[in-house]
């Protein structure tokens, strides 16, 4: 068959078929669009800048990704392999914008074709303010009170302060920062904790690694009774002697863990004392005043000991 006849069968009836053709690609796109799968994930959005300029309002931190494909080349897509950007760069001076969210494919998502990415929004609302810094002291964030009968004396954070980075509208109304609440419960003696500190505001950035050390001193509450004018007395001393003490009275002060039973005590007669059953001659001596107390008290006298004249005693 020569060309011309050749030519001329194809061109028979052309129009039907073109669009025979036109149908099947039609057909075969369709089928292929309904093929296709969709997966949907979040991801972070990215502030990309060289100014001094920072968000001085809320926005959205991230933006829904809707992928479309095969579903043996999207699914091993992993969310780390789609970066969602504003590039803050063409923005120089404080004010608000509508700013375009942009994408960037890495890793698997760059070898994947085809590869539709959807993203949601494609565009936000943007306050920016000149970025400062500035040094705010840390305040301890206590909770419940240290076991009963303790005292916290005192407590120390290092560091106990910290740099936060932020827009001037924001920083400026900041005067501390609490750390995360440091527990006193139960808590009889000296103790050390990590604590992270507490940042009120997504859009301050607290410099390091935003943790204290917090260091505590826990001692036992000492509950104090002063009493005047106490009489001593002079135990065993030989009876062929007489004493004579240079003070017949002291000052007297009690301790004990609770001020109540404290309070409650009761001075017996004859408490303090000082003991002369070690003296065999006439002379002066300095005798340390005693007593008997309870267990759960302590006493000292004021002053602690006394001179005493001992003499013979004279013959009726």
């Amino acid at each position: 068959m020569k060309i011309k006849d050749i030519l001329a069968k194809i061109a028979e009836n052309w129009p039907a078929k073109v669009f025979s053709i036109a149908l099947a690609m039609v057909l075969f796109i369709f089928h292929q669009m309904n093929s296709l799968t969709e997966r949907f994930f979040l991801v972070p959005l990215l502030l990309e800048s060289q100014t001094n300029l920072v968000p001085a309002r809320p926005y959205p931190r991230m933006i829904r990704i809707t992928l479309r494909g095969d579903a043996n080349n999207i699914f091993p897509i992993h969310e780390e392999d789609i970066q969602a950007y504003i590039d803050l760069s063409r923005f120089t001076v404080p004010g608000n914008y509508q700013a375009a969210v942009q994408i960037r494919k890495l890793g698997l998502a760059l070898e994947t074709s085809p590869l539709e990415i959807r993203m949601e929004p494609v565009e936000i609302s943007l306050s920016l303010d000149h970025r400062i810094s500035k040094f705010i002291p840390l305040k301890v964030n206590f909770r419940g009170e240290v076991e009963s009968g303790f005292l916290l004396n005192s407590y120390t954070l290092n560091p106990n302060q910290v740099i936060i980075d932020g827009p001037s509208t924001h920083l400026s109304n900041i005067t501390e920062l609490e750390t995360e609440a440091i527990h006193l419960s139960g808590r009889a003696a000296d103790f050390s904790l990590i604590v992270n500190v507490l940042n009120p505001d997504p859009l301050l950035e607290v410099r390091g690694s935003g943790l204290t050390e917090f260091n505590a001193s826990i001692s036992r509450v000492v509950s104090v009774r002063n009493i005047q004018n106490v009489p001593v007395r002079l135990s065993g001393l030989n009876e062929n002697f007489s004493g004579e003490l240079e003070s017949r009275t002291v000052a007297l002060q009690l301790e004990g863990r609770n001020q109540e039973e404290l309070d409650r005590f009761v001075l017996p007669v004859d408490f303090l004392f000082v003991d002369c059953s070690a003296i065999r001659e006439p002379g002066t001596y300095m005798l340390q005043i005693q007593g008997d107390i309870p267990t759960n008290l302590v006493f000292s006298a004021d002053p602690p000991e006394l001179m005493i004249q001992i003499d013979h005693l004279e013959e009726p």
